[in-house]
């Protein structure tokens, strides 16, 4: 598959906004700083598309991107930053819950996961909660190109442990070199 548009839909806040139209749509969560606006940027070959940040907790709203003008990437809040205050994670996990939970047309939940660490207690809790209401997921572990290429599949293996998911299930990938994009749009245009 190859995107040849992509561009900013809209930004929501509350519930009452989520999009409610006839495209399908392909959702990015994962902790805050795993990389959600660089893959969407590297998939798309659009640069400054999803807004990229070194400071955590930047997405706080929902965030949709017109591609192919046939279907749309989802970009869900960060979790996982503290420095928000309570109240503000509270709203955004609501936010996303209801996103989750309604959209219709969601056809696979990117869920996201730094290749270098071990999955944390908020993955986990999200893994349950998409296998609970049975929402179609993938796991993309980012940031391969920080690892060694003999670490990569010991690494995968470890994640697939640690989350109780099969390996097959996890696509490695880096925006640094690219290396796994042809992957994930093929599984994309699979799914489409």
């Amino acid at each position: 598959m190859k995107i040849l548009s992509a561009k900013y839909l809209t930004s929501v806040v509350s519930e009452k906004d989520i999009l409610n139209d006839e495209l399908l749509e392909f959702a990015f969560v994962g902790r805050s700083n795993v990389g959600k606006s660089s893959l969407i940027n590297a998939l798309t070959g659009v640069k400054n598309l999803a807004k990229t940040s070194s400071t955590p907790g930047l997405t706080k709203m929902i965030n949709y991107f017109l591609i192919n003008n046939s279907f749309k990437f989802v970009d869900l809040p960060g979790y996982g930053y503290a420095k928000t205050g309570q109240n503000h994670i509270a709203n955004w996990a609501g936010l996303m819950e209801k996103y989750l939970l309604n959209s219709t047309l969601l056809k696979t939940v990117f869920v996201l996961v730094d290749s270098r660490h071990e999955p944390s207690e908020l993955d986990k809790m999200m893994i349950e909660f998409l296998n609970h209401y049975q929402i179609p997921y993938m796991l993309i572990a980012t940031k391969v190109d920080k690892l060694a290429k003999s670490k990569i599949p010991q690494n995968l293996s470890k994640i697939a442990k640690t989350l109780e998911v099969r390996r097959e299930l996890i696509l490695p990938f880096s925006s640094e070199t690219l290396f796994g994009k042809e992957q994930i749009l093929e599984y994309i245009e699979g799914v489409i």
